[in-house]
């Protein structure tokens, strides 16, 4: 298992930015995917992009060409940046690791077996 501490949320005005920021901790592992997903009320969690450990990442439709995802591993620091953000970008953001694998990373929330408690983004119109 490996705990997972976001940050960085907040409010902001559409088209405004927010960098997300997620350490992880008590791990053995050294290689494994990792990603951010999002889930807004009413709504099912949903992948907004992944990276394994080569670097390839995956970005959801709605958010290609304005988030960008990346990692420290010497930090052990994964991070989401986030601009020209939308009302629709509102959502509590959760990182999440799938241990099991370390490329070719799937996206359904269910394969990640390790979350972090969610940091909130709220972007008003």
């Amino acid at each position: 298992a490996v705990d997972l501490v976001e940050s960085g949320g907040g409010s902001v005005q559409a088209g405004g930015s927010l960098r997300l920021s997620c350490e992880a901790s008590g791990h053995g592992h050294s290689r494994f995917c990792m990603g951010w997903f999002r889930q807004a009320p009413e709504k099912e969690r949903e992948a907004v992009a992944i990276i394994d450990d080569l670097g390839y990442m995956y970005y959801a439709d709605a958010v290609k060409g304005r988030f960008t995802i990346s990692k420290d591993d010497a930090k052990n620091t994964l991070f989401l940046a986030m601009n020209t953000l939308k009302p629709e970008d509102t959502a509590m953001y959760y990182c999440a690791a799938d241990l099991s694998r370390w490329h070719q990373c799937q996206r359904a929330p269910g394969q990640f077996k390790d979350w972090g408690q969610g940091t909130q983004v709220t972007v008003s119109a």
